[in-house]
């Protein structure tokens, strides 16, 4: 497989990354940016060849990633269109839209859409894809080869799903690092010392996550198990449940994949 990078930020970094960890050839990869100090640090930090201008790099090989800021995608589609054979071109830009990245192409429909999640930057990702129908099965491998050099990846087969995957895998790990906050506050409110308290919150949040991946079981068991009846962890409970939190966990999640929505259609204008 040879592919292409078009941008070359912190998520493109990640994956090329991630390949060449892997043993893919970096010899294989173009990357494609317009600043001249990160060309010179993607070429030698991963000796993968790099480029000022789309043109330049063609022809692009298996699949093109197209990882520009979504302000930038228009532009960018229309530099890469007329350079354009039958590669798979994946995109990684949240709210983009395949019918408008399409329209933008020329006509192009060899599109896949995914949204990753920063856990990638050090391999721990999980990212959400969606191909559209003309994609065929050996690039739908391929885009699924290169997601997973930076962690898990889940397909969906209706593209407004990734919405939902936004709102709660791409959008999650700041509500993660919301709750590790608010432990590590109760932590020296408590008469914790700060940097212990930092210790104990992230430390308690990895494990548990941990364990919750290695087990079988559903979360709420495992909760089960850890809440003793008249316990400190049932009182814990209690109050979370009366001040409502779950439910505004939900919400949350909801108004994420409402602002999703609404990118989705703002940024789609031509």
């Amino acid at each position: 497989m040879d592919l292409t990078f078009i941008g070359g930020g912190n998520m493109a970094t990640a994956l090329a990354g991630g390949l060449a960890a892997k043993g893919f050839d970096a010899q294989r990869m173009k990357i494609v940016e317009l600043l001249p100090e990160a060309r010179a640090r993607l070429a030698g930090s991963l000796g993968v060849r790099c480029f000022e201008q789309p043109a330049a790099a063609a022809p692009y090989g298996d699949v093109v990633v197209l990882a520009v800021k979504p302000q930038q995608m228009r532009e960018a589609a229309r530099a890469l269109a007329p350079h354009l054979r039958s590669e798979l071109v994946l995109s990684i830009a949240a709210g983009i839209r395949l019918a408008d990245l399409g329209r933008w192409l020329g006509g192009y429909a060899r599109l896949a859409r995914c949204m990753p999640n920063t856990p990638a930057l050090i391999g721990a990702g999980v990212t959400g894809l969606y191909a559209r129908a003309e994609v065929a099965p050996e690039q739908r491998a391929q885009a699924q080869a290169v997601l997973e050099a930076v962690g898990e990846v889940i397909w969906v087969d209706d593209e407004r799903l990734l919405d939902p995957v936004t709102a709660v895998s791409a959008s999650g790990p700041a509500y993660v690092f919301f709750f590790i906050e608010a432990l590590e506050r109760a932590a020296r409110e408590l008469g914790i010392e700060a940097g212990a308290a930092r210790r104990l919150a992230i430390a308690t949040f990895r494990g548990s996550a941990e364990l919750a991946a290695r087990s079988s079981e559903a979360p709420a068991t495992l909760r089960e198990r850890v809440t003793s009846k008249g316990g400190t962890t049932e009182r814990a409970l209690a109050s979370l449940r009366s001040d409502g939190v779950a439910e505004a966990i939900v919400r949350a999640v909801r108004a994420a994949n409402d602002r999703a929505r609404e990118l989705g259609d703002e940024l789609g204008r031509d």
